[in-house]
Parts: C-alpha cells; structure tokens; sequence
C-alpha cells in the first residue's frame, strides 16, 4: 500500500451511559477497524487503540492508505458454445452480456480485440469464457464512510434515542457540521466528529456532522474550550495537555486504580473490590482526581453491607476496609475536577451522603421492630408466579424438601420427639420458614440485592440459632459462578430446595430454557444445585432429589421431570467439561447415570488413571465390543455361567481371571476407591483377547452361544461400575 498514514476517527458526544462506555468504545473501534481491513485499505496486522471517555468514542488505526490496491477479479460469462458461433466469430448473446458489463461492442472492429480479453476455461464438462478485468481500489474517503456507518450502526446500544440537530454559519466547532435541521437516531447526541489521515482530514459525514479536525476537552479544566488536532498521532497527548482529558478509558482507569491505593494506603485501609464500580466510575470521568471522605462513626451500628451497597450503588463511592475486612468510616469519592483547594468537594459528598447512609439505619432500625416469623403470614399476600402462587405456598413447598433433603443429610437425633427428626433436618425446616420473610422488610424493598443477608442479621435480632440465622444468609447461594457455597448443613439443605422447587415449578408450567433466553436463571439454579452435590460430596441421590421436588406440586407437574432429569446431566457434562475434563472422559462416567454426583470426580481421576494404563485402549475397544453383542442377544444378560458349558481353553481361562479379579475390583468400588478398582480390570487384557481369538460366541449350540453370552455379560458388569469404558474407545 502506498500514501499510508495513521487514521484518527472521533465522534464527540454528551454523556454516554457510564455502565456501557467500555463495550461502546471497545465496539467502535473494533468494527470500523475490521472493515478498513475487509476493504483493503489497512493491513490484518494494523495496530488498535480505542478511546472512550464520558463525551467521546474514537479509534487510531496504523497504516491505513489514502487508497487500496486494485483486485483481480474473473467473471464468467458463458459456455463458448453460446459465445462463439461456428466461425468463431462472437454472438449477440457475448455482445449483449459485454455490454451490460460496460464494454465498447458497437463497433465489429472491436470485436478480435475483445476475444483477445476473454479467456477460455473448463467449467465443468463444457468451456466458458472468462473476463479478467481489475477492480478499482476504494479510495479512504468512501471505504472510511462505509466503515463508519457500520461501527455506529453495530454499536451495542440498548436505547436509541432521536434528537433534531440544526447548526449553522458560527457554530461552535467551526468545522464540523451542516447547515439546517437533520433528524438522528443514536444513543446520545452527537456534536462533533473527527476524521484524521496522519494531518489531513478525510471528508466523511456521520449523524449529521461533516468530519473536521477540532473536539472540545474538559469541560471545566481544559486549557482552552476547543482542541484543534494537528495530526491522528497527536489526538491522545494533545487532549491531555490542553483539554485535561484521558481519552484512553484503559489508562483512565489504571489512573484512578492508582490514586485509590495511594489515598487508601496513606490510611492504612484498603479500597473494596468492585470492578463493575470501577468500570462504572471510569465511565463518570474524563480526569479523575480521587479525594478521601468519612461519616460519622455511629452509622458503623448498621451491618456494613447495607452502608457497602448505598454508597456504591447511589453514589458510586469506594467504601474503605481495616486489615480484618471490616468496613471502616472513610470512603474515597473519584472526582472529575481538581480544585486548588478541594476542602468544599469533600463536604459536599460527605455531606450528600449522610442522608443515604441515615435513611439506611432507619430501615434496619425499624426492621427489627417486628421479627421475621411475624411476617411470614404475609408471604401469602406476595405474589410468586402466576401459575405458581403466592411465596407463602412457595415456603410450604420449599420446607418440606428442606426438611427432607436434611433428614437425608443426617445429625444428631433429638430427645425430644415433637421434633420428629434430626436436629439438622429441624433447623432446615425453621431456616425455610424464614427464608423469604425479609422481602417483606424496608431494607430489602430498598436493596433487593440484600436478600438473604439481611434475613441472617435479622434472625440473630430475633434470637434464632446460628445455623438458622446462617442458613436464611446463604439460601441464595451460590448466586453466580464463582460464588462461596452455603457455610452449613442447613444452609446446604435450604439452598437445595430453593433451587430445585425453584427449577421443578418452572419446568412443570413449561417455562424451560431456550437457545440464550433464560429468564428465570435456571442454569444458574441448576448449577448452583451441581456445585452443592459435588464440591460438599453430598450423600444425596439425585433422581431421588429431582422427584422430591415435582411430588410438592399438583401431579399435573410430574410430566417434566424426565425433562429436568435431562437438563440436570446436560448442565453437569458441561460443567464438568468446562472444568477441563476431556469428553470421552466425561461420557464415560456420566453415561451411567450415577445417582451420587458427589463421586463423579472420584470417577473422573480414576477413568483418567485407567487411561493412562497400557492395557487400557485394547480393553476399551473389547468392552465396546462386548457391548454390541450383548445388544444383538436376546439371552445371557442376567443368566448365570456354567463352567461344564465350556469347551475351549480360552473360556475357561477367561472365566479363571474374571472370578479372581471381579471380587477385588468389587471390593475397592464398594470401599471407594474407583482408580483401584478399574486398575484391578488391567489383568483382563489378555484373556479377553484370547477369548475373542480363539472363541466363536454366537455358536450354533442355543446352549453354548447362551453361555458364553453370560460370560461376556458377567465382564461387561465387573468392567462397567466406575464409568462405560466402551466409551473411551478410539
């Protein structure tokens, strides 16, 4: 390519949404890159740099060539049977065709310089005649222009808004827009935009503006209120010198990472970890300036989560922590200007915060004022699903799975026989009784996102047990991937039943997951319900789980539980493959359906284990081929082997080794230990290929074929106990 330079392309702004600035920034840059390089006119390899501050979206583009490369291309016009006529000479159908394309034919003179252009070529079982021509290159103005629209039209926006622009003779950036009134669609106003090849503007027109080299700095505490761009090169230095910008939202926001430590640091405190908040701040500021804040030591009373929440939720603030985690009274505000003297922008946050943090300690306040199991008569008032009813019946529902799953959990018996079961199960059940009585508090109508939380601090107000008081806490849990799992027994067994009545209703009234629409987040339930049974190797059945769960609704649910059923073990072979278990691996253990989730990492070691051994790929391919005969028969699946049956040696040796090794792989699967068990199977290899040598298995004697069919079953269940090894198989 030549005449390149590096391209600088802006649009200016009001303030975009802060939550979305990273994606829009990240999207316009990526997109407009992508089809300069489509069209030629930069290199695959041209270095990206995306900006995106509060007011502006850009991209620098190296590279990039005022004009690209001419293209070869061949177009085929037709077979040479309908081109030429006997003579050779060309017929009107070329003649039309060549026309269409733009070529001089009036004139027959032309015609043998035309023939010469053209070019034959088999296609097929016949010639065509092929056109070689060259395509002209875009040039920047028109392949930009195109690009252009493309990153504004793909840009992830989530509300389009429509606006009238109307600038004139004198308008404030001098060269960026047309004259009159123009209706645009976008997600902010747009008022200016930048289109820089190295120092020449490129004539691009874009929402209405036609590109020039000026955009305007900070609006307070730039040097001067319009930047004119001298070169693409110069756009992110010239906006940080005279118009106190950091356009680069990646550096903006190390900056501000930066300033946290230190100002937390000079403490001895550390900043909270929130990197959606910190996103979000990034989103706020074009300078940020980071200034330490406090309150009053008297909100600490309330629990830090609430005070956590308001102040980054309402007012985008970082709370401070001690060394302990516990939340101290100073917070650090990002501020978007840098006073002299910034005494007055400290009072003022400390004082707009005051307010949020009182209105906090009211609702907790006030909140204790009632218990929970007083509230828990209103849950019928609250409605949960239409077709599902109200959140009290849903509590109905959800303890008793509770307090089954904890019977199953086991714990200490009670003496006392009102409670009729074990203690764990009873604090299950007093757990999800109170579960959901916080929805009703003023705090959680204030922060949903303090749910659960907020029931734990309230239960222990009202004198509750710990392992109720934990166990309402961390019902929700865990909440996202990544999440802690419920700290207790109780907790587990409460979190259970919320998640599993939670999937069992949705699935019985049809509302199951689709392609990307999962409205009621039920993989996430159905992951949380994984992770429980496998990470706690809970001693729980899950058919048996999955079936408690359909029996507390109408039998009209029941129709779904095969279809849960099918979720559950889809969710799981995904889980565990993203865990970096292989897929044969993974079919291997859960093509036997184990009931007991919490072994199948146990069984996943082992099969690897078992992989790894030399006997195993011939072992693998034997029992798949056992598998297949014991599909086509109709006889000796269950049917028990006769030694006086036996004719050839190798039966004999084969049954010899089975009776020796099937006990000891029985006996280390029945005490746990799954890679002893497959690797006792190890010494099978060669009696199993001598058997497959030297024995015919579908004799003619109904007798014999029955017998030996009983003897390849009884290896086929010895073989198949941690995991279908036909499975591994190549």
């Amino acid at each position: 390519m030549s005449n390149t330079h590096n391209l600088l392309v802006e649009l200016f702004v009001e303030e975009l949404p802060p939550k979305a600035l990273k994606k829009l920034g990240e999207a316009f840059a990526n997109t407009l890159a992508d089809s300069l390089k489509a069209q030629g006119l930069a290199p695959a390899h041209a270095l990206v740099a995306s900006f995106a501050s509060p007011r502006r979206l850009a991209v620098h583009v190296g590279q990039v060539a005022a004009k690209a490369a001419d293209q070869a291309q061949q177009t085929k016009l037709m077979p040479v049977a309908v081109a030429l006529d006997a003579a050779g000479a060309p017929t009107p159908a070329l003649l039309k065709k060549l026309a269409a394309l733009g070529l001089p034919t009036a004139n027959p003179a032309n015609a043998a310089d035309l023939l010469a252009r053209l070019r034959r070529q088999p296609d097929g079982k016949a010639e065509a005649l092929f056109l070689d021509s060259l395509k002209p290159g875009a040039t920047l103005a028109e392949g930009l222009q195109k690009a252009l629209a493309e990153a504004i039209a793909k840009l992830p926006i989530p509300k389009v808004m429509q606006y009238q622009l109307h600038r004139g003779e004198g308008s404030g950036l001098g060269d960026g827009f047309q004259p009159g009134w123009t209706s645009v669609n976008f997600v902010r106003p747009a008022h200016g935009l930048v289109a820089l090849h190295g120092a020449d503007v490129v004539p691009v027109t874009a929402l209405g503006l036609v590109a020039g080299r000026s955009t305007r700095g900070h609006r307070f505490e730039a040097a001067q209120p319009v930047v004119t761009l001298r070169d693409a090169d110069s756009y992110a230095t010239q906006l940080q010198d005279e118009g106190a910008v950091i356009p680069s939202f990646e550096l903006r926001r190390g900056e501000i990472v930066r300033q946290l430590s230190e100002a937390a640091g000079r403490a001895g405190l550390t900043p909270i970890d929130d990197e959606a908040l910190l996103d979000e701040v990034t989103g706020l500021v074009e300078r940020p300036n980071v200034l330490p804040c406090r309150f009053e030591s008297e909100f600490l009373a309330v629990p830090q989560e609430c005070l956590i929440l308001t102040m980054k939720a309402n007012q985008k603030y970082f709370p401070l922590l001690d060394a302990a985690g516990r939340l101290s009274n100073r917070f650090l505000i990002v501020s978007n200007i840098r006073p002299a003297d910034a005494s007055r922008v400290i009072e003022g946050n400390e004082r707009v915060v005051r307010p949020r943090l009182a209105d906090a300690k009211f609702f907790f306040d006030q909140d204790r004022k009632r218990t929970l199991a007083s509230r828990v008569a209103q849950l019928d008032q609250v409605v949960y699903h239409g077709k599902l009813g109200s959140q009290g019946e849903r509590t109905a529902r959800v303890r008793k799975l509770a307090r089954a799953i904890g019977e199953s959990l086991g714990g200490a018996q009670q003496t006392d026989e009102s409670l009729r079961g074990s203690v764990l199960a009873a604090q299950a059940d007093r757990a999800a009784l109170l579960a959901k009585a916080d929805l009703l508090t003023d705090m959680v109508g204030e922060f949903p996102e303090l749910q659960g939380v907020m029931g734990g601090y309230y239960a222990r107000h009202d004198g509750e047990t710990e392992a109720v008081a934990l166990a309402i806490e961390d019902h929700y849990k865990p909440r996202f991937a990544g999440d802690g799992l419920p700290r207790g027994d109780a907790g587990v067994a409460v979190a259970l039943a919320d998640k599993l009545e939670t999937l069992a209703g949705l699935f019985g009234i049809g509302q199951v997951p689709t392609g990307d629409k999962d409205p009621f987040a039920l993989r996430r339930h159905a992951l949380g319900v994984i992770r429980m049974l496998i990470e706690r190797d809970l001693p729980l059945s899950v058919p048996a789980l999955v079936a408690a769960a359909f029996e507390a609704f109408a039998p009209t649910h029941g129709q779904a539980q095969a279809e849960l059923s099918h979720f559950l073990y889809d969710r799981l072979v995904g889980s565990l493959r993203e865990q970096g278990y292989s897929a044969q691996e993974v079919d291997a253990v859960t093509a036997l359906r184990p009931a007991r989730w919490g072994e199948i990492p146990q069984r996943l070691a082992a099969v690897r284990a078992f992989s790894a051994l030399p006997e195993a790929p011939a072992l693998a391919a034997a029992n798949k081929r056992v598998g297949n005969i014991l599909k086509k028969s109709e006889a000796g699946e269950t049917a028990a082997v006769d030694p006086a049956l036996f004719v050839e040696p190798a039966e004999r040796a084969l049954h010899a080794a089975l009776a020796t090794v099937a006990p000891l792989a029985d006996a280390a699967f029945a005490r746990g230990d799954h890679a002893g068990s497959l690797q006792a199977l190890s010494v099978l290899k060669a009696p199993v290929d001598a058997f497959f040598d030297a024995v015919m298995v579908n004799a003619d004697d109904a007798a014999l074929r029955n017998n030996r069919l009983a003897l390849l079953a009884a290896m086929h269940r010895a073989m198949n106990r941690v995991a279908d090894l036909a499975r591994l198989a190549a």
